[in-house]
């Protein structure tokens, strides 16, 4: 369906948005526009919705608000928003009812008339797609980039043309109801996550294959060749398959090779794109972002463009973040690091001293066990709030790595008394890093709430 098709189709028609949040709100005044009847649905009260509820209202939505809000809803339409969980007895029983069940990013992939790339994956989908739209940009394309990352896009869908490009990061949230799947598909890697929200690690899994079960023969399909879960989804691809590796060649796609050269492959032939030093972000996982970045837009972006920008990046907020140097300490932000591998990965795998860390928050009912054998490498102090903090304490006095008082284990109950504990046991010279290995949310309303927080506290030091 077209973007006037669809504008046509909805006029008349009953729709409820469910979650009056930042991706629900712009479609109000776009749907009443077309005619729809938009009821605005979230469980907060008007009181807990504050300017939220009398937006909706001035752009001419009604508001059922409450534990009964999405109960005998007569609706044509429902806008599920992403942190909903899919099967429930309320939806479901609308889907008996003949309601179109759907959500704002399904919408967009079946009317965005230009080229959509998408990212998805457990860690470093955000960077990465970042990355793919900094290339397109420096290139001279006009992109539009949200999904995940941060915007909405079907609100602006009436100035998009054929000619643009759609950069999409696309979460497993998003994707357990995705049956349109993107021009260009990444998958940068896969890992147990979210298990608070999915009913296993398989639907998990399968969530995300969701971005190539539904491509065409005419797709573009990039593979992490280093992650299991990610190359399984190889005999999916109906299109070109291409694979990225830090730790060996591959026949068609990017690799790094033993001397830090990065490469594209195809057909037997190889391009030299730069050496891994080139990348100004830190971190071999920064090296993977860029190979995958690289493999989807080859042949819409030049070899010196991609050089360009990856001299020139700095980084996403919130990802390894460099804050300040204090009596020459150096503090970091990377609260984007939500799960055991994502702290891992990121902030554990950049330096070679060990490291006074900050960990713990909400419960994704994750495996701390191999992180705690990592900590006890690369910590010298772990500080440790949270609902996680006990998992996370376990987890290392649990390790054969552990001895007594390595790492020192400081046990906190805020932000305020976790900053000023990482002050004290820091010395000149030591690096400093929020990296929680859990979500935010028995604290703050996000990953950047977090660490604007933690930011806010370090600079007043």
């Amino acid at each position: 369906m077209d973007t006037k098709a669809f504008f046509e189709s909805i006029n008349g028609k009953k729709i409820a948005l469910c979650g009056m949040g930042r991706s629900h709100l712009p479609l109000i005044p776009l749907f009443t526009k077309y005619g729809a009847k938009v009821i605005a649905c979230d469980k907060r009260s008007r009181e807990q919705l504050g300017a939220a509820a009398d937006e909706a209202e001035k752009n001419g939505a009604v508001l059922s608000l409450g534990d009964d809000y999405i109960k005998d809803l007569d609706v044509d339409i429902f806008f599920r928003t992403p942190g909903m969980k899919f099967f429930t007895p309320e939806i479901e029983e609308m889907r008996n009812r003949g309601v179109v069940v759907t959500s704002e990013m399904e919408v967009f992939f079946d009317i965005c008339p230009c080229k959509t790339i998408a990212v998805t994956g457990s860690d470093g989908k955000t960077t990465t797609t970042t990355v793919i739209s900094e290339f397109l940009k420096a290139e001279g394309k006009t992109v539009h980039l949200g999904g995940n990352i941060g915007k909405p896009l079907l609100p602006e869908i009436e100035t998009i043309t054929k000619d643009d490009y759609a950069v999409v990061e696309l979460s497993s949230f998003q994707l357990i109801s995705m049956r349109e799947s993107p021009d260009v598909a990444v998958v940068t890697n896969l890992a147990p996550n979210h298990l608070d929200i999915h009913k296993d690690m398989q639907e998990y899994i399968d969530a995300k294959r969701n971005i190539v079960l539904h491509q065409n023969a005419f797709s573009k399909t990039v593979l992490n060749l280093d992650n299991d879960i990610s190359n399984s989804f190889s005999g999916n691809v109906r299109g070109k398959l291409l694979k990225f590796s830090r730790r060996q060649a591959v026949e068609n796609g990017a690799f790094m090779d033993e001397k830090g050269d990065l490469y594209y492959a195809e057909n037997g032939n190889k391009t030299f794109i730069m050496n891994k030093d080139d990348i100004k972000i830190p971190g071999l996982h920064n090296v993977e972002n860029y190979l995958a970045a690289a493999s989807a837009v080859w042949g819409d972006v030049s070899v010196d463009t991609i050089v360009s920008v990856a001299k020139s990046f700095g980084g996403v907020a919130h990802r390894n973040e460099f804050i300040r140097v204090l009596d020459g300490v150096s503090y970091y932000n990377d609260s984007i690091a939500s799960s055991p591998t994502r702290t891992a990965l990121g902030t554990l795998s950049l330096y070679d001293e060990k490291m006074i860390v900050i960990l713990g928050g909400y419960d994704k009912h994750l495996d701390y066990t191999d992180l705690g054998r990592l900590i006890c490498k690369k910590v010298k102090t772990a500080v440790l709030m949270g609902a996680t903090a006990e998992k996370i304490k376990t987890a290392i006095l649990s390790a054969p790595e552990y001895k007594e008082g390595e790492p020192v284990i400081v046990e906190v109950s805020s932000m305020e008394e976790a900053v000023n504990a990482a002050r004290k046991a820091a010395v000149s010279g030591d690096k400093v890093s929020l990296s929680p290995a859990s979500a935010s949310f028995d604290l703050y309303k996000n990953f950047e709430e977090r660490g604007e927080h933690f930011k806010s506290l370090v600079n007043k030091l």
